[in-house]
């Protein structure tokens, strides 16, 4: 639990709750690879090392027929100074994963490592545009708020820029908006920060 408490932190230092997600206390861990990095709760990545999508993982004790759902969304587009673009859907992927027992050395938490993701909006590689300082890219891993382990019928947003919704108001909208919609509750979250070199 001091993990779970560790990510709320941080998310909270960083501000993405509750910029883009309401406060929660993550039930599993989110781990998001690349061929070289991984995401580590606020590190800085290259946006030429993000290029494809990346192989993700869920730590903590979970039943393997859920269905899962990860987002990837930047709230600062195109800068955090002017986020008119926020915020920025880079994908939406869902999988049941395969749970496997205690993958770390000495370690009993079981790992569900997502495979076979089917996309619903396919991965977007992180490219802050020159000039608009470090990005936030947040990882967020959902599932069926109603427990259910019939497949979702989850919406696709109409764009990929305010996740589709209309700004009119002013308001920035997004992931948190799209998963209300579709009966979606938080169970993990991880981000990193990118930055045009």
């Amino acid at each position: 639990m001091d993990e779970a408490r560790e990510v709320q932190k941080r998310l909270q230092s960083a501000e993405i709750i509750p910029t883009v997600i309401d406060d929660f206390i993550p039930a599993m861990l989110l781990e998001a690879r690349w061929s070289s990095v991984e995401a580590d709760l606020g590190n800085t990545l290259e946006p030429k090392k993000l290029e494809d999508a990346p192989s993700l993982s869920l730590w903590g004790d979970d039943d393997d027929e859920i269905e899962f759902v990860i987002a990837l969304t930047d709230p600062d587009a195109p800068s955090r100074d002017d986020p008119r673009w926020s915020e920025f859907c880079h994908w939406i992927a869902t999988s049941k994963g395969s749970l496997l027992p205690g993958a770390g050395a000495g370690s009993d938490t079981p790992m569900v490592h997502l495979s076979g993701l089917s996309e619903i909006v396919p991965y977007k590689a992180p490219g802050p545009p020159e000039g608009t300082g470090k990005h936030r890219y947040v990882f967020l891993a959902f599932v069926a708020a109603n427990g259910t382990t019939e497949k979702l019928h989850l919406s696709e947003p109409s764009d990929r820029k305010h996740w589709g919704y209309d700004t009119e108001d002013g308001e920035t909208r997004g992931v948190r908006d799209w998963a209300k919609e579709n009966g979606l509750i938080p169970v993990a979250a991880n981000f990193i920060y990118a930055k045009h070199k």
